[in-house]
């Protein structure tokens, strides 16, 4: 298989990683257009605004790329719920993702709902429930050069350098909940 997974939650940085990474010749798949393109995207749920998504329907469309001669990486906040190979997960301290998502024109409820998810570890925890090799990456004041440069790393099977836990926003907790 090589698909590998590159996720986070939204405004840790997938996007401009992903673009760093295909600058430098890695096939990088968007999942939001990939999602959009298939038509994978279900219902839409107005008061969270955002798409329902099939998991497994999801999971069936990409089974091509696991079959591809070279490593494949899946940008999305959903890719590391997919079988894959290895999954790089970008975290940010919450008050620069606040921060982010504000510049992006999220609304104070979308904010809230991404920041608590950050804080509670809520991507990172659902990754490790696999068996899939996982790194984690801190992009709060790392350029996107080096976040690349670690994801690659952990692309080739270096997670383990990249210690699950390493990040920690718990101080930030009761400005959120």
């Amino acid at each position: 298989m090589t698909l590998y997974c590159l996720t986070g939650t939204p405004g840790t940085g997938k996007s401009s990683v992903s673009a760093e990474l295909r600058s430098r010749g890695w096939d990088v798949v968007d999942g939001k257009a990939f999602l959009r393109e298939h038509g994978l995207l279900g219902e839409y749920d107005a008061e969270r605004d955002t798409y329902e998504v099939d998991l497994d329907d999801f999971n069936d469309a990409l089974e091509a790329f696991r079959d591809a001669e070279g490593p494949v990486v899946l940008d999305s906040h959903l890719s590391h719920f997919m079988d894959s190979s290895g999954i790089v997960v970008l975290r940010c301290r919450p008050s620069v993702l606040a921060e982010r998502l504000r510049a992006r024109g999220y609304s104070e409820a979308k904010v809230r709902e991404n920041v608590q998810a950050e804080i509670l570890d809520e991507i990172l925890v659902e990754a490790t429930e696999t068996d899939i090799p996982v790194g984690e990456l801190d992009t709060t004041s790392a350029t996107i050069a080096e976040i690349a440069d670690a994801a690659e790393k952990i692309i080739r099977g270096h997670a383990p350098d990249y210690p699950l836990g390493s990040t920690d926003w718990s101080t930030e907790m009761e400005e959120w909940f």
